[in-house]
């Protein structure tokens, strides 16, 4: 009788990499909502944003 293993090391790997889309998306999801509030025309948006857009030094004006 023989037996195989498999190595734990792929299933940290698979792991690894099932969570780097979820991760990736919303770091892109942040990107798009911080430049099309910053760069939008309506003034509630500008309204809504003011304050966070000139904490992470991000120009408005």
């Amino acid at each position: 009788m023989s037996a195989t293993s498999t190595p734990a090391s792929g299933l940290v790997r698979s792991r690894a990499t099932g969570a780097l889309a979820p991760l990736l998306g919303a770091m892109l999801l942040g990107v798009v909502v911080l430049f099309g509030v910053g760069f939008s025309g309506i003034s509630v948006a500008h309204n809504a944003a003011h304050d966070v857009r000139h904490a992470n030094n991000f120009p408005c004006h």
